[in-house]
């Protein structure tokens, strides 16, 4: 199989080293804004450079996969489905609703698979099986917790579209693949107690999200950009009969003040890369699958909409101080 890969930022490098591992990828092509960095990347994974995206749709590809920055996302994606090309893009579909919602609309039926990689993640699956099976009752409370070690630069920040766009995604997004169920209402609250880019550009550093799911059923959402301490992402799923988490391992930072308690052993996950490894290579053989039309996709543009409206009902929140409905802010496509 011949695949393309747009942008090779941090993900988009990490990604051409997996493309280039996996048996089933014969030749990988890329590029990236910077023709220093394409030819890099390509040297490293062995890899074909291309100094445009157009040429990559050109070069043969039976799919794209791209890691771009948020901004490309609508006209990247666009690209290649307008090339008849399957493809994967990561998260967010756009950097604001009115852009996912024309995603979405010329999207709609096309070969489409989106980045949320806890949908691979062992511990996350287990917990989606614990409450597909029915063994914890009727859930009553979600808990999803995304914080990182630190922030990412400030040009990053400016143009990732927010907090909630960016980071608290994969939250939302985590919520209703476990739960099986739709959010409701949404009430966020926001600080910024680190560097001043982040409120220079409108964002915050950390924030809390109160979701109310279609069944009764309460989400609590943490993110912060600051957590000294490691890379932390957590789900805990609680029921009527029983709960379970994911990401409770020995690389959980937190430090336990509890006498005699040595858990969490360590050392700390320190970043995404190093906590979502595993799932980050199921997640792109899945796309090999769905490529070669063994799979339906795993993650539809149907699923991101519905996460881009929870993330633009966040924000409203967070700025009005209320509660917001997902139909205030739902614009069908």
């Amino acid at each position: 199989m011949r695949l393309g890969l747009i942008g090779l930022g941090r993900i988009g490098a990490f990604h051409a080293q997996t493309l280039h591992d996996l048996d089933r990828v014969d030749s990988l092509v890329v590029t990236d804004a910077d023709p220093d960095v394409t030819a890099e990347v390509a040297a490293r994974v062995c890899a074909e450079p291309v100094d445009s995206p157009e040429k990559l749709l050109a070069a043969g590809v039976d799919g794209v996969l791209i890691a771009a920055a948020t901004a490309a996302h609508p006209t990247l994606l666009l690209a290649a489905v307008e090339a008849g090309l399957p493809v994967f893009c990561e998260k967010p579909l756009a950097a604001d609703i009115a852009d996912a919602v024309t995603v979405a609309a010329n999207a709609a039926g096309a070969p489409v698979q989106i980045g949320y990689p806890r949908r691979f993640d062992a511990a996350f699956l287990g917990a989606r099986e614990a409450v597909v099976s029915g063994e914890l009752g009727a859930l009553h409370t979600v808990r999803s917790t995304t914080l990182d070690p630190v922030p990412p630069p400030a040009a990053y920040i400016a143009g990732s579209g927010g907090l909630f766009r960016d980071c608290s995604v994969h939250d939302f997004d985590a919520v209703r693949w476990v739960t099986g169920r739709e959010v409701v209402e949404v009430y966020a609250v926001g600080a910024n107690r680190g560097e001043a880019f982040f409120a220079e550009v409108g964002d915050v550093a950390s924030a809390s999200v109160l979701l109310t799911l279609d069944d009764g059923t309460i989400g609590v959402v943490s993110n912060s950009r600051y957590n000294a301490r490691g890379y932390d992402v957590r789900l805990e799923v609680h029921g009527s009969l029983d709960s379970v988490a994911a990401g409770l391992d020995d690389g959980l930072p937190l430090r336990s003040t509890q006498p005699g308690v040595t858990f969490p052993a360590g050392p700390p996950h320190g970043f995404f890369m190093d906590r979502l490894a595993a799932a980050f290579r199921s997640e792109l053989g899945a796309f090999v699958e769905f490529v070669a039309g063994e799979r339906p996709s795993p993650c539809t543009v149907a699923d991101a909409l519905e996460v881009a409206y929870i993330a633009e009902a966040a924000t409203l929140s967070r700025l009005e101080h209320r509660p917001v409905r997902i139909g205030e802010v739902r614009a069908e496509p």
